[in-house]
C-alpha cells in the first residue's frame, strides 16, 4: 500500500512529509486537508507513546516534524478559519528558563486543535495576568522545573480568583518538580510531568 501523509508523519519520514505537502499544495489541494492529516498522525503518535511503543525521543521527533510541516503550510492558511477546541495560555514563570517540555506540549496541543499562546520562559507575573485578560483563555498552563517558581504561580492564580477569572479559566501545571501537593498549594486544577498527559488533561478540562 502506498504511504500517505499521516503514515509518513508517524514514521518520521521527513522527506516524504515535506515533498507530499509541496506537491499537493501545488496541485491546488486545500491546505486544511493536509493539516487534518498531520493532526491524525500526531494523534496516532500519541497512542503509540501511551502504549509504550514509542518513547520520548519519538514524541520529540514527531513534534519537530509536525512543526516544520506546519511552517510550510502556514503561508497557505491565510484567511482560512482554523477550527479550535479551546485557547491555552502557557509560559515558564520568571526565574526559570527551561522550555523543552513546554515546547513539546505546545506542539501537541496545536496539533490537537488548541489555539496556543506561548509566552516563552522567564515570564513575569504581570505578563501572565495581562495576557489572561486579553486572550481570555480556557486553560492557563504553567511549565516549571524549579521550585522558585511556585510563589509566582500562586500569585497569578490568586490574582485570577480576586479578579473573577478563576471560575472561567482552568489551571494546569507541569514539570519535573510538580506534585499533587504543589498543585494544591498553587490552586491548580491539574498537574503532570508528561506533555501528552497534560494535553489529555486539557482536553478534559475543556470538555473535549
Amino acid at each position: 500500500m502506498d504511504k500517505n501523509l499521516t503514515q509518513a508523519l508517524v514514521e518520521f519520514d521527513e522527506d516524504f512529509v515535506l515533498a507530499d505537502i509541496e506537491q499537493r499544495l501545488a496541485a491546488g489541494e486545500p491546505p486544511m486537508t493536509l493539516v487534518r492529516e498531520l493532526q491524525e498522525g500526531m494523534r496516532l503518535v500519541g497512542e503509540h507513546f501511551e502504549s509504550g511503543r514509542y518513547y520520548l525521543s519519538e514524541l520529540m521527533m514527531s513534534a519537530d516534524l509536525f512543526t516544520r510541516a506546519m511552517a510550510v503550510l502556514e503561508p497557505h492558511l491565510s484567511g482560512v478559519v482554523m477550527e479550535t477546541i479551546g485557547r491555552i495560555v502557557i509560559g515558564t514563570p520568571k526565574g526559570d528558563i527551561h522550555d523543552i517540555g513546554k515546547n513539546i506540549f505546545c506542539t501537541l496541543a496545536r496539533s490537537a486543535g488548541f489555539e496556543v499562546h506561548d509566552l516563552g520562559v522567564d515570564v513575569p507575573v504581570d505578563r501572565f495576568t495581562e495576557t489572561i485578560g486579553r486572550v481570555q483563555p480556557d486553560v492557563l498552563a504553567f511549565s516549571a522545573l524549579l521550585t522558585t517558581t511556585f510563589e509566582s504561580m500562586k500569585a497569578i492564580v490568586d490574582w485570577m480568583a480576586a479578579n473573577g477569572w478563576r471560575e472561567r479559566v482552568k489551571v494546569i501545571v507541569g514539570g519535573g518538580v510538580i506534585t499533587e501537593t504543589v498543585k494544591t498549594y498553587i490552586g491548580a486544577d491539574g498537574w503532570t510531568r508528561d506533555a501528552l498527559d497534560g494535553l489529555n488533561q486539557c482536553r478534559s478540562l475543556v470538555g473535549r
